[in-house]
């Protein structure tokens, strides 16, 4: 029985062995699993719990690398399907000085998107105790039918729904789309992660307490905002209470995947300490601040090798940080 089944896209990173210079002048690069529900279902099985990727690749090499990675990192991929038609995405990846990733998609379109409303295994989902999903598959049809259906299955289940909208602007045909459909999809879940960034986007304020309070308020299901801040470590808001939690301090290579692992500590210590989603509010701050410590220390960690999954710390990497 999975504990979190996440749904979405995965696909292939290239991240390059450089930093500091822009796809045109990258001279080689590193293959490297990667997709945001994905990286979080890795996150979760690599810290105990058991994560489950709902998804479309293609039937080719790349597709088959995916499974076998996920697989090895312990990630249930029984509903992981592959596609013979269409081939699996990829994205080029340039690194900052400071390691932050810029993506160029190839996806025109690839598998994920074909991921079709029939092909949900309603009672796989119905089995697990969380279901996390993002806002790539709500771009296109038919993964936009299918993953609608997969969360309505969720919430007619009562499971505990999380929601990270991921805002990756050159997927979207404009910025006004991307938002109605990103807050369309806040309906529905019981914890939203977004970044600073993501934030501003979606509420039209750069103040975290605002900003969280604005979806809290327009979104009743929603119980709890996490907010990374990079660098500057996370924020937590609830109907009764917030607070910001500081990042560990670690040399940072490449950040890809960093708000992921972070997405994945936060969810195994909700697993940990709900039943489900309605418990969510009777958590309180100091146990609030001791979640996002944790989900902060994932998140260091991962920065500080190049890709995600391969970067994802285990349990045991964490609590020696901690």
């Amino acid at each position: 029985m999975p504990g979190v089944v996440c749904l979405g896209e995965a696909l292939i990173d290239f991240i390059p062995l450089e930093s500091g210079v822009g796809l045109m002048d990258v001279d080689a690069f590193k293959k490297a699993p990667g997709g945001a529900p994905a990286n979080v279902a890795a996150g979760i099985s690599k810290l105990g719990k058991v994560g489950a990727f709902v998804g479309k690749v293609g039937d080719d090499p790349f597709g088959r690398f995916l499974e076998r990675t996920f697989t090895e990192n312990g990630v249930d991929t029984s509903r992981m399907l592959f596609d013979p038609e269409y081939r699996t995405g990829l994205a080029f990846v340039s690194l900052t000085a400071q390691g932050v990733p810029e993506f160029m998609f190839y996806r025109n379109p690839s598998a994920d998107i074909m991921l079709k409303p029939e092909e949900i295994d309603e009672a796989f989902i119905r089995s697990a105790r969380c279901f996390h999903y993002g806002s790539i598959t709500l771009i296109s049809e038919p993964s936009k039918s299918a993953t609608l259906a997969a969360i309505q299955c969720a919430s007619d289940a009562g499971l505990m729904i999380s929601y990270d909208p991921n805002l990756r602007k050159p997927l979207w045909p404009s910025l006004d789309y991307a938002k109605e459909q990103m807050l369309a999809a806040m309906v529905y879940p019981h914890v939203v992660k977004v970044s600073e960034e993501e934030l501003e986007f979606l509420t039209d304020t750069s103040d975290l307490s605002d900003g969280s309070a604005r979806l809290i308020k327009a979104y009743p299901n929603i119980k709890l905002v996490a907010v990374t801040r990079g660098a500057e470590g996370s924020y937590f808001g609830t109907k009764t209470g917030a607070g910001f939690i500081p990042a560990f301090s670690v040399d940072v290579v490449d950040t890809t995947g960093a708000g992921d692992g972070f997405m994945a500590g936060m969810l195994s210590c909700l697993l940990d300490c709900t039943f489900g989603p309605k418990e969510i509010g009777k958590i309180g701050r100091l146990e609030f601040a001791k979640m996002f410590r944790f989900a902060n220390a994932v998140a260091a960690l991962t920065t500080t090798k190049r890709g995600a999954i391969s970067a994802l710390p285990t349990l045991a990497d964490v609590k020696t940080l901690l």
